[in-house]
């Protein structure tokens, strides 16, 4: 089976909502992330009976939950905790909140663009791995107080302009 470029862009951009969906339920990282895989077998196998017309991720949420039920029935050592009812609202409220993650990240995405180039550079140096507000200041000829206003102003500009761009949406 030769999956389509499409495929391969909806299974790779869900991945942290099952992974998340199968980690509410596991509890543990190293097993979510095997039901993850697992998960993942099942969607490529059945790739060829996804319809492009529909949303990706409840379906891929289906073989998730499906997934992950199984994992609790093999599990000896602990009784199952959830049933089917409980699983399907876990998924539902995890497609929900997706959504509504992309949403304020794709604000976020349009409100970063709308910064000044410095402030954006800014912003992008500060959360790089391994950067601290003492390097930056150094780095910029500020005091470390003085950068962490800076930022913090920063911060609260980008916090106000997702909010009016989510309320303006929801007013469309």
């Amino acid at each position: 089976m030769a999956a389509s470029a499409e495929f391969v862009t909806q299974i790779t951009r869900v991945q942290r909502q099952l992974h998340a969906f199968i980690l509410s339920v596991v509890w543990d990282m190293a097993e979510a992330d095997d039901v993850l895989q697992e998960t993942n077998l099942v969607l490529w196998q059945k790739a060829d009976e996804f319809d492009p017309t529909r949303n990706f991720l409840p379906w891929a949420m289906q073989f998730a939950k499906l997934q992950t039920m199984a994992y609790l029935k093999r599990r000896k050592r602990a009784p199952i905790a959830f049933d089917d009812t409980l699983l399907e609202e876990l998924a539902n409220r995890s497609i929900i909140t997706s959504r509504q993650f992309d949403t304020r990240r794709a604000a976020l995405a349009d409100c970063i663009q709308k910064l000044s180039t410095d402030h954006r550079t800014l912003i992008a140096t500060r959360y790089e791995p391994d950067c601290s507000v003492n390097d930056l200041a150094a780095t910029r000829q500020t005091t470390p107080s003085a950068l962490s206003q800076m930022l913090r102003r920063i911060r609260q500009t980008l916090l106000d302009c997702v909010e009016k761009t989510l309320a303006q949406e929801a007013r469309a």
